[in-house]
């Protein structure tokens, strides 16, 4: 019966330890910013940025703030079928042969558009592209790294 109790506290304590709740400031300018999500799970991505998975108007979306609460993105994730066709196209003239694996709707204070990661055999691309079609890279990563 002990041993019963022990694993149940040892649960209970775990599960309220992973329980993360974020700074007034955040949680309030959140709730400015998104006043119809629900379903919100928060998480500190580091040390000083909080980043909350919700639900809006029947989409699934996250958001980043920093520790003072000012907002820094929001992302939703979108299907290829969703993308644009200026996004598409501007991805396939430089990476006509690489597989989109998956691509969010990005908005931060200086970029609104699309992040989208490419894969080759191996070797693996996330590109911006704004609304306009304008294609930047994000990141890159060979099969040798």
């Amino acid at each position: 019966m002990k041993k019963l109790l022990f694993i149940m506290a040892a649960l209970a304590f775990g599960l309220f330890a992973c329980a993360q709740i974020p700074p007034q400031k955040v949680a309030d300018n959140f709730a400015k910013k998104f006043p119809n999500a629900t379903k919100v799970k928060w998480d500190q991505e580091e040390e000083n940025e909080w980043e909350a998975e919700f639900k809006q108007n029947g989409s699934e979306l996250s958001a980043c703030f920093d520790q003072e609460g000012k907002w820094l993105e929001t992302e939703k994730e979108v299907g290829k079928k969703d993308l644009p066709d200026v996004v598409l196209k501007a991805i396939k003239q430089k990476y006509s042969d690489y597989k989109i694996e998956e691509a969010s709707l990005v908005e931060t204070l200086d970029f609104s558009g699309y992040e989208v990661a490419l894969e080759l055999k191996g070797n693996e691309v996330e590109v911006q592209v704004t609304m306009k079609g304008i294609l930047s890279v994000k990141k890159e990563i060979s099969e040798e790294d």
